[in-house]
């Protein structure tokens, strides 16, 4: 088979079936959670994460990599904008119209009030199809960073409508 360049999480393609990269993550050193065979946990760039596959047509188009503690709005504001840094000085990716967060935003009022979406978007070495991508979620008033790596090719394009 051909071999095509994608989006890549950790070295590893985001591609493939399922089974195939969740035994690749494992190989990494990730463990499955005690609470689902197809989560993984693990450590990613200094923070503890749950890691999820997610497929298309049973084709891997994205890991997604959440943090597993959540915390204050101050400390999300401060770890959105260093992760933006790391990005933007990694020479492997490209940004995409992507602004800091302000000190004196008022991230809780934005987000529970407005709907407003924090997010970031990156392109591995330029490929419009290797996105990678990152957003401040929020569960019960405490805030969180989910990463996504997306191999655009495998994503769901309305062929199955």
């Amino acid at each position: 088979q051909e071999k095509k360049d994608v989006t890549k999480f950790l070295g590893i393609p985001v591609d493939g079936y399922k089974s195939e990269m969740i035994s690749k993550l494992k190989a990494k050193g990730f463990t499955s959670t005690s609470s689902h065979k197809n989560i993984l946990e693990g450590e990613f760039n200094g923070q503890d994460v749950h890691i999820h596959v997610v497929t298309n047509n049973n084709k891997v188009y994205r890991i997604m990599v959440a943090d597993q503690n959540p915390v204050s709005e101050t400390n999300i504001r401060i770890r959105f904008n260093n992760l933006l840094n790391q990005f933007e000085n990694n020479s492997k990716y490209i940004g995409y119209n992507n602004k800091p967060i302000p000190e004196d935003e008022d991230l809780s009022y934005e987000i529970s009030v407005k709907n407003k979406r924090y997010e970031a978007t990156f392109f591995q070495n330029r490929d419009w199809n290797k996105q990678v991508w990152f957003m401040i979620s929020e569960y019960y008033g405490k805030y969180y960073i989910s990463m996504y790596y997306d191999n655009k090719l495998n994503e769901a394009n309305g062929e199955d409508l």
